[in-house]
């Protein structure tokens, strides 16, 4: 499971309801930070869902719209907070532009308050925690380095309360070592196979995130039945043309690549204030009815077939 907490869902430029580009990612006690628009610490705050853990960023791209943040949070980060390592993800382009904000604006020449670690991203598994991974794909916009990222939890066999009960194992270290694969024997010598007590294998939650793109139809194999598709639609199908030169997506064609790739659920975010958001949202429902548009502070939860809105207007 996965929530997803929406702190700027705006186009290139704030507006009075939406702020610049980021959200938050969560999964047990992980935390990603994707994306890190102008007023996201601010947003952050504004959310309750506070710094603490806070200690990984995604970036999609080197746009300023997606990386100005990083200066106020890092100012914020060196006065107020306690986090000792910070990792900044991001393609070799934004990379580049990140160390000239951070190391030339931010700090001048003065020793960070804690370990700043700017890793480049390359296609590929970038993070494992315990039950899930963090893989990036390359995207297509403006510029080189664009990177998705992908939420996936493992494949896991579900363990199966019912069976344990009539086979008289107690609740506690056997049953744990029987979830981990491990057969154990009970105090009456019998032995307990995992097999007896798991059920069949059940595909993790799957979350795809793409920032600004440009196309979809490299998209479609990474994207394939993903619980929830995160894009965004800068511009409406009247507008396609200009959407196309400074390679961005229309409503209708994300929603065209959820179709396509047969996911289960669509978020539109990286909203223009040129347009009314029933708009977006009604162009795209025309393709595929199962999608939502972002607000900020909106929070869903992201199960295996299922996201649900938690919180938000």
């Amino acid at each position: 499971m996965f929530d997803i907490i929406f702190l700027g869902t705006s186009a290139s430029a704030p507006s009075i309801h939406r702020g610049l580009t980021a959200q938050v990612i969560k999964h047990d006690e992980y935390r990603f930070l994707i994306d890190c628009g102008e007023g996201t610490q601010r947003q952050i705050l504004k959310s309750g869902i506070g710094f603490k853990r806070l200690n990984r960023i995604l970036i999609t791209h080197g746009h300023l719209d997606h990386i100005l943040g990083l200066a106020g949070l890092l100012s914020t980060f060196s006065r107020w907070e306690t986090i000792e390592d910070l990792e900044i993800y991001a393609g070799r382009w934004a990379l580049e532009r990140i160390r000239d904000l951070v190391f030339g604006v931010v700090l001048r020449g003065a020793r960070p308050p804690m370990g700043i670690h700017l890793i480049e991203v390359e296609p590929g598994i970038l993070f494992e925690g315990d039950d899930f991974s963090v893989s990036a794909f390359p995207v297509h916009h403006r510029g080189p380095d664009c990177f998705g990222y992908l939420f996936e939890e493992r494949s896991r066999r579900p363990f199966l309360p019912q069976k344990a009960e009539q086979l008289d194992v107690p609740p506690g270290p056997l049953r744990k070592k029987l979830v981990a694969g491990q057969s154990v024997q009970l105090a009456d010598g019998r032995v307990v196979e995992p097999d007896q007590v798991l059920g069949p294998t059940q595909a993790g939650t799957r979350m795809v995130h793409v920032g600004d793109s440009g196309r979809t139809d490299n998209l479609l194999e990474v994207c394939h039945q993903a619980d929830l598709l995160v894009i965004e639609a800068t511009y409406l199908d009247e507008e396609a043309e200009m959407a196309r030169v400074f390679a961005h997506l229309t409503a209708r064609q994300a929603a065209e690549l959820a179709r396509e790739a047969q996911v289960k659920n669509l978020i539109l975010t990286h909203i223009s204030r040129r347009y009314r958001e029933r708009d977006v949202v009604s162009e795209a429902r025309q393709v595929f009815p199962q999608t939502s548009v972002a607000r900020d502070f909106d929070v869903f939860q992201v199960k295996r077939d299922q996201c649900l809105k938690i919180e938000g207007k």
